[in-house]
């Protein structure tokens, strides 16, 4: 989570980059530049709270490989390298502009979530969530954890299909195709047939039972019992509806946040419900290689249809809003966020069948 967090403050830092070059400036000139004469309050919240969530994982991360004596020094002094990168590399994008104040307030944010993670050591806080991190996970549980975190952000970016992440296809084509203008290698795209087809009711049902059933699946290869796995199932299928609801009401206004609710959409979260219940029991592996398998079948399908026009104009006003950093961001995680789960799970059974093979050829084992 650390590391996901490096990436989304160098993201915020750097976006849109584009434009780079040498003003002539020193990368180091803002250090002992004049104070900025104006400033306001959403400036200042921002650069001192957007550091605050990494100096708590850093100085989390420094506790837990045995460095408490200096979890809260490390955390400042890599977050305060990190935000000295980014001002001096904003020197060469002329939409950006350095701060010594951007700077201090980046520091003092990282070292207020390190002390506030040394804090709840001196707690026990964070014993009591290992504890229950042992009862309710296996021991390889982070990456399994780290997408489920990520599951309910990616749902905020506006999808053509409810829970449908990972519609790709089109967008990869007119870029590629517009990175190809102009040169001979356009012609080596392969040109479809037919245009692609909108999607039927019954493949969008498909599609809705699917994108609820895989962070499902992922989280009952991780989860230890039975009653865990229903609790959490629940949540889950509750947080899908909820967050939906919420990019809905952010996209189109409050009015319409249930406008997406029609019945292919109902009948597809009925039938994640049913899903849910049906794999409940499913053992650890067989959960992985049938979240695999979902995966596979619902890339499929919303690959196969184009982008709705509803969801080309949704686009436009979210590339065009304040936070443009950050709904880019949100962009990225409703596209990729599929095929990192695709990537975990083929891991975590490759992982399987390592152990299942030098079981089978170690002669002390029941198996061998």
């Amino acid at each position: 989570m650390a590391l996901a967090t490096i990436c989304l403050v160098i993201y915020a830092s750097l976006y849109p980059f584009t434009d780079w070059r040498d003003q002539g400036l020193s990368p180091f000139a803002f250090l002992y530049a004049p104070l900025p004469r104006y400033w306001t309050g959403f400036d200042t919240g921002i650069n001192l709270l957007g550091y605050a969530p990494l100096g708590f994982l850093l100085a989390l991360a420094a506790l837990r490989s045995g460095r408490a004596a200096h979890a809260v020094s490390i955390a400042a002094c890599v977050a305060a390298l990190l935000s000295l990168a980014m001002e001096m590399l904003q020197s060469y994008l002329p939409s950006r502009v350095p701060s010594n104040v951007d700077l201090a307030l980046n520091v003092l944010g990282a070292w207020l979530g390190a002390c506030s993670a040394s804090g709840l050591e001196k707690m026990g806080a964070l014993q009591r969530w290992n504890d229950f991190r042992t009862r309710w996970f296996a021991d390889d549980a982070r990456g399994a954890l780290v997408l489920l975190a990520l599951w309910p952000a990616a749902l905020l970016f506006p999808v053509s299909v409810p829970l449908g992440l990972g519609q790709v296809l089109e967008r990869l084509e007119l870029l590629l195709a517009d990175a190809l203008q102009d040169t001979p290698f356009l012609d080596w795209l392969p040109v479809r047939d037919i245009e692609l087809q909108p999607m039927l009711p019954g493949a969008e049902m498909v599609t809705v039972a699917l994108g609820g059933l895989i962070p499902c699946l992922i989280g009952y290869g991780v989860i230890r019992g039975l009653a865990r796995r229903a609790m959490f199932m629940v949540v889950l299928l509750l947080s899908g509806v909820c967050f939906t609801a919420l990019s809905a009401a952010l996209s189109y206004g409050p009015d319409h946040a249930w406008s997406w609710l029609d019945m292919p959409a109902r009948a597809g979260f009925i039938g994640t419900a049913v899903l849910m219940l049906l794999t409940l029991w499913v053992p650890s592996r067989a959960a992985a290689a049938l979240a695999l398998l979902a995966l596979a079948v619902q890339l499929t399908l919303l690959n196969q249809a184009p982008d709705g026009p509803y969801l080309a104009q949704t686009l436009q006003i979210w590339e065009q809003g304040r936070f443009i950093r950050f709904n880019g961001l949100g962009q990225w995680l409703g596209w990729w966020w599929p095929f990192a789960a695709l990537v975990y799970v083929l891991l975590r059974l490759s992982r399987a069948d390592d152990e299942t093979v030098k079981s089978t050829h170690d002669p002390r084992s029941p198996t061998a």
